[in-house]
């Protein structure tokens, strides 16, 4: 290309060569370090046949990984104390061997405090639910207390106002009781959780047989359970019992149900010096607790300020060492030899980061840098930008393409959104889209540092795909004109008016022309009209098989200029002339009959004109003649249909085994990466392993090509009214909301029901129209992309470029 100009890098992928690059060990590090720092080299694994355990920095991966590890557990434990990461304003450059140390001794520190601050807090909670089991055990007791000695003082007034003659005998009955037949009853206090509160009682009651007294306690507030760490609704439990079975069987319950026990004293005195003792320890406790974690809160602190630097530098160094293990390591053991593929434009610097490199590192000799000649295919890297790279990804999601094969992307960034808008086309509607894009673009800067939802992100990440996607559906639905179904005069008056001032017989007579046609777009007097609807069905119809033929015919003249590029003459004479001959020959004949009938206000039925092209070529067209000679043009296309399938089918496979004869006898010389046709046969020589030429398998792939063009032209050509489709079910989505719910609520007359109608409007415009058929008409646009166009020319079958890259390491989780 001329100086006038730049090259159209995205048109086809950078110029790649496969480098070589000789490396002394003392520099390897830092030489692998600069060259993920410029992110334009992609290395090649000369080792892939050891295992990682094989390989000569496995033990240095193993380090970082295990730094890697402790950085984890730091972003954990900030994580639960509600630390965020900060980078710090001030960052200090650090060794990899200090930082290791450094990260050794501050795990140590945390986990030493983790585990003090968890014995502490154990000890903690289980000192409150002591305080609980007291008060509220010894509330209890006390109120037992009290109730029987007001028992006892009833009862000693009666027995003393009371001459009965029954009270010497039970008095005597009393003195005669064996003490030693006395019953003991102990008892047993603690907490359980109140969701096993009604499960403990009943099984307690079984297990004993209903031999123990149990009384339970609400406590109000949740409380730490000691063994979890959990807050749980719990109960205070005080349960009675008699004899040593009983105490097992009950102490094998609370173990069960997991119910905390605690000593209880029975002397009230004692429980008062408890209750005191406990309070003062919780006190301390409490107090322990806060300055470890004011200790633990500065300490991660400290970490939280460097953290970032630190997970950068260690995923660095593990990405450097795992760098380090793709190279061979040379028979004298003082070199490693490097291979990768790089853009051509990038050999300049590449060679100055190795000179840096062997410089910084004090290296006596530097790297040497070689490019080497090959036979494989590189791979294919395009430079997009943030605008680019979304078109580029609906792209490569079909398939990565063959190295400097035609991109499709430079097309898509116009033909995506427009097909697109065809089938959305609604200037109202696409107002509301360019906002809601305007404002991601807006904030675009401080979404990007976010971590967004799946669809917010994905919407993010096409912000500019749906801001040209806005753009052509507000053009189209002026074309349309509609404005959430609704036409407006905005370029003039409409052309028509009514045939008298009462408009009785506009729905049957029709109405007539009384200006110049309306000068953009769809004339507004067809909304509503009973002719509305068969127009718009014609109109859209027709301009869906021009817009595919057209697009179409990118395609095949794309492969055109792939077939130039890779000079390949084979493709030029045997797939590109006959397949636009036949497909112009056919559609693109239809197309011309189109434009013919619109401007020419024929009445020519175009079905007709195409079935009986093919049953009755010869015989006469009648009304349905658009020009003179009509019929002997469509012979000629015809028998030029006919002739272009066999053109397509016969001569490329002769001619590819007379180029392989040729070339295997001496009589060429041509440079296997001269044609397509010889990389391919140099493929098939790689996959058998001999040189012979498999006709049969080239013929076959011949054939299928041909029938799969042959056919497709129609289907794709069918497949085009989908613009038509979608574009009438929106318009008629539309209208539907329009009339059934906001002019319906209107018409009530009532403020209330025109709200309800209103936001019922809006839901269903945004719910329905704004998301399901955006979504719709993307993936009908997208298919007609992958499949209509691009299996015209696009082979995808490459691999992308990957170079190793710091900055890719920000996308990458670890």
């Amino acid at each position: 290309m001329g100086e006038c100009c730049p090259p159209m890098d995205l048109f086809r992928s950078e110029p790649m060569q496969l480098v070589q690059i000789i490396i002394p060990i003392e520099s390897a590090h830092l030489t692998v370090s600069y060259l993920g720092d410029l992110g334009l080299l992609q290395f090649k694994d000369l080792n892939a046949e050891k295992s990682p355990f094989q390989r000569t920095y496995a033990a240095q991966i193993k380090r970082c990984a295990e730094m890697a590890r402790k950085l984890r557990f730091f972003k954990d434990q900030m994580l639960k104390a509600n630390l965020p990461s900060s980078k710090s304003k001030r960052q200090v450059d650090v060794n990899v061997d200090d930082l290791e140390v450094k990260l050794g001794e501050f795990e140590a520190e945390l986990i030493e405090i983790n585990s003090n601050s968890d014995k502490l807090q154990r000890s903690y909670n289980e000192l409150i639910e002591y305080k609980l089991v007291m008060e509220k055990a010894g509330e209890f007791f006390h109120s037992a207390q009290s109730s029987a000695a007001l028992q006892q003082r009833e009862n000693e007034s009666r027995h003393i106002g009371d001459e009965s003659l029954d009270m010497p005998l039970l008095l005597e009955q009393e003195a005669s009781t064996d003490p030693s037949k006395q019953v003991k009853l102990g008892f047993l206090t603690g907490l359980v959780p109140r969701g096993k509160s009604l499960a403990f009682e009943r099984i307690l009651f079984r297990a004993t047989r209903g031999n123990v007294f149990l009384r339970q306690a609400v406590v109000e507030n949740p409380v730490t359970d000691p063994v979890s760490g959990e807050k749980v609704e719990k109960n205070v439990f005080v349960v009675f019992y008699s004899g040593e079975r009983a105490k097992n069987k009950i102490l094998k319950i609370c173990e069960a149900f997991g119910a905390n026990r605690y000593s209880f004293p029975e002397d009230l005195g004692r429980q008062a010096q408890m209750i005191t003792e406990v309070s003062g320890r919780i006190s301390e406790l409490k107090t322990t607790i806060d300055i470890g974690l004011l200790h633990q809160g500065s300490l991660l602190q400290t970490i939280g300020e460097r953290f970032e630097h630190w997970n950068l530098l260690v995923r660095k160094e593990k990405s450097i060492y795992h760098h380090l293990n793709m190279l061979s390591l040379d028979v004298t053991k003082k070199c490693l030899v490097a291979e990768g593929w790089s853009p051509i434009f990038a050999s300049k610097q590449i060679q100055d980061a190795l000179q840096r490199a062997a410089f910084d590192s004090n290296s006596q000799v530097g790297a040497i840098f070689q490019v080497l000649h090959t036979q494989e295919a590189p791979p294919t890297y395009f430079r997009t930008n943030k605008f680019t790279s979304s078109f580029q990804e609906i792209v490569e999601a079909y398939g990565v393409a063959k190295y400097q094969e035609a991109n499709p992307a430079v097309y898509t960034i116009v033909t995506f959104p427009f097909l697109f808008a065809v089938m959305f086309g609604d200037w109202g509607h696409g107002i509301c889209l360019l906002l809601a894009t305007l404002y991601l673009i807006g904030r675009e800067r401080k979404l990007s540092s976010q971590k967004l939802g799946d669809i917010m992100e994905m919407a993010f990440g096409g912000r500019y795909v749906i801001l040209l996607m806005a753009i052509f559906s507000i053009y189209t639905g002026l074309i349309y004109n509609e404005f959430f179904s609704v036409p407006f005069e905005l370029f003039g008056s409409s052309a028509y008016a009514c045939r008298d001032l009462s408009c009785r017989d506009a729905t049957t007579a029709g109405l007539i022309k009384v200006r110049p046609t309306y000068p953009f777009g769809l004339d507004p007097v067809w909304h509503g009209s009973r002719s509305e609807l068969p127009f718009l069905n014609s109109l859209k119809m027709k301009m869906s098989i021009l817009l595919g033929v057209v697009q179409m015919n990118l395609g095949i003249i794309i492969s055109f200029f792939n077939a130039r590029f890779f000079r390949s003459g084979v493709n030029v004479w045997f797939q590109f002339i006959p397949q636009i001959i036949f497909l112009n020959s056919l559609f693109g004949y239809l197309s011309v009959l189109i434009v013919m009938k619109w401007w020419t206000g024929s009445k020519a039925d175009l079905y007709h004109v195409m079935i009986y092209m093919f049953l009755s070529p010869t015989d006469e067209l009648g009304e349905n003649q658009l020009f003179s000679g009509q019929r002997t043009v469509q012979l000629v296309l015809l028998l030029l249909a006919f002739v272009s399938v066999p053109w397509m089918l016969f001569p490329k496979p002769f001619i590819l085994k007379k180029q392989h004869q040729d070339r295997h006898q001496g009589q060429s010389y041509a440079l296997l990466e001269n044609t397509e046709e010889s990389l391919q046969v140099n493929s098939n020589h790689d996959a058998h392993g001999h040189g012979e030429f498999e006709f049969s398998e080239v013929f076959v792939h011949q054939m299928i090509h041909t029938i799969e063009f042959v056919l497709g032209a129609v289907s794709n050509t069918a497949s085009y009214l989908r613009l038509w489709a979608l574009s009438l079910a929106h318009s008629e989505l539309s209208s539907v909301f329009y009339d059934k719910v906001l002019l319906l609520a209107w018409g009530f007359n009532n403020v209330i029901i025109l709200i309800v109608g209103i936001i019922v409007f809006i839901c269903a415009t945004v719910g329905v129209l704004l998301l399901m058929e955006t979504l719709s008409a993307f993936l009908h646009a997208l298919r007609l992309h992958w499949v209509e166009f691009q299996n015209k020319f696009y082979e995808g079958d490459g691999y992308k470029f990957y170079p190793f890259s710091f900055a890719l390491l920000d996308d990458e989780d670890e």
